[in-house]
C-alpha cells in the first residue's frame, strides 16, 4: 500500500470552509493499518476537526513517537510539518518544538504503549509543564505491531486473543492526566465520531495541556470476547458524561436548545463549548469530583466517556516561564546572545 499514491483529483463540487479548503485538503497518504483499524476512526476525526476550524494546514505540527498509532500522522495533514521521534520520546521532542515556536499549534499523537510504557515519564513531565498542545492517546491496550502482548493499559482479568488472562493493574492515562493538572482532559471512543470531533476541536482551541484518551480496538489482536478494548464492550459499557458542541467565537451562531439541558463552558480564548447533558450532577470544572466520578465508575467496569475536566483559565508553559512574545526561533543573534555584561548581570541575579 505504501507505493500507492492517493489521487489527486478533486470533485469541483467538494464544500469549502472558510479558508477555502476542502476536507481533502487535510487528508495525507493512504493508511496501511489493517483495514478497520480504529486508529484509522480517529484520523478520519482529526480531518474533520481540523476543516471545520478553518486552520491553515501548515500551521500545525504533528509529532509521535514509534507504534501503530504513531504511523497515523502520515495519514492526516499532509501539508503540515511532522516529526516521527523515537518510541515514548514525542513529549520532549513536542516539548522543545514548542518552546521553539510557540506560533504553531501542537498535535502529539501516541499510543498506550509508547505513552504508557516507555514513555510513561516523559507523558507525566508534559502534562505537568502545562505544554500548549493537544495530546491524542490512541488507546488499544495492546502492542499492535509486535503481535498482540497486554500493554500497561490493559485491564486486569481482560484475556488476550491467545486466551491469556492479564493479572497487572492497568495504568488509567486519563486519571493520571487530572492528577497531574492537565487543564481540558477527555476520554473518547473511535466508533463515536459524534462526540470525538469536537472533542478533538475543543482540545485544539484550549490553551494549556489538552489530553484524550480514545479506545481504539485492535480488529487484529484486541477485539475479541474477553477483552475491554473492544467494539462491542466498549459499547456496552460506555457511559457517556456529556455530548458536546464547539462554538468558535466568529460569526453569530444561533443554537435552539430545550431549557435546562446545556451547560455553556467558555474558555480563556474566547470559544465556548456547549455541552449538552446527560448526567445532571456532572461539573466538569471539579477536578477531584471527576476522578471521583472516574474510580466509581471503573469499579461498576463502565468506560466514561466525554469533557471529563475543563480549566477556562489555563495558562501554559510560555507563561509560566515568561518567555517573550516573539518565537525563539525568530529572534536574531543580537537577542539571544546579548553579550557577557548582561550575562552577568543574570548570573548576580541568582547568588
Amino acid at each position: 500500500m505504501t507505493y500507492i499514491a492517493k489521487p489527486k483529483f478533486h470533485h469541483p463540487g467538494l464544500k469549502k470552509n472558510e479558508l477555502g479548503y476542502t476536507r481533502r485538503d487535510y487528508e495525507g497518504k493512504i493508511s496501511t493499518l489493517c483495514a478497520g483499524c480504529g486508529h484509522d476512526s480517529i484520523t478520519a476525526s482529526i480531518i474533520e476537526a481540523c476543516y471545520e476550524l478553518s486552520i491553515e494546514p501548515h500551521r500545525v505540527a504533528k509529532i509521535s513517537g514509534i507504534g501503530c498509532s504513531s504511523k497515523t500522522p502520515d495519514y492526516f495533514l499532509g501539508n503540515s510539518h511532522g516529526f516521527n521521534s523515537v518510541h515514548g520520546r514525542m513529549p520532549s521532542v513536542l516539548t522543545g518544538a514548542n518552546l521553539a515556536n510557540r506560533d504553531l499549534i501542537y498535535l502529539g499523537v501516541s499510543g498506550d504503549g509508547d505513552s504508557a510504557s516507555i514513555g510513561f515519564g516523559q507523558f507525566a513531565h508534559s502534562i505537568r509543564r502545562a505544554v500548549n498542545m493537544t495530546y491524542i492517546v490512541e488507546n488499544n491496550g495492546v502492542y499492535g505491531l509486535t503481535k498482540g502482548q497486554f500493554s500497561a493499559t490493559a485491564d486486569r482479568g481482560s484475556k488476550s486473543k491467545k486466551g491469556v488472562t492479564n493479572t497487572d493493574n492497568a495504568i488509567d492515562l486519563v486519571a493520571i492526566a487530572l492528577q497531574l493538572g492537565a487543564t481540558f482532559v477527555a476520554r473518547s471512543f473511535s466508533g463515536d465520531k459524534t462526540q470525538l470531533v469536537p472533542l478533538i476541536a475543543a482540545a485544539i482551541r484550549h490553551k494549556g495541556a489538552s489530553f484524550i484518551d480514545v479506545i481504539s480496538p485492535c480488529i487484529a489482536f484486541n477485539n475479541h470476547a474477553g477483552s475491554t478494548k473492544s467494539f462491542d464492550y466498549v459499547r456496552e459499557h460506555n457511559d457517556a458524561v456529556n455530548r458536546l458542541d464547539v462554538l468558535v467565537g466568529r460569526d453569530p451562531i444561533a443554537v435552539d436548545y430545550a431549557p435546562g439541558t446545556v451547560q455553556v463552558v467558555e474558555q480563556h480564548d474566547g470559544s465556548k463549548v456547549a455541552l449538552r447533558k446527560s448526567d445532571a450532577d456532572y461539573d466538569p470544572h471539579d477536578r477531584l469530583g471527576a476522578m471521583t466520578f472516574l474510580q466509581k465508575h471503573a469499579a461498576k467496569g463502565q468506560i466514561v466517556t466525554g469533557l471529563l475536566y475543563v480549566d477556562p483559565d489555563a495558562e501554559d508553559l510560555h507563561e509560566h516561564l515568561n518567555t517573550v512574545e516573539t518565537p525563539l526561533n525568530t529572534l536574531e543573534a543580537d537577542a539571544l546572545c546579548p553579550g557577557s555584561a548582561v550575562l552577568d548581570k543574570i548570573n548576580a541575579s541568582l547568588r
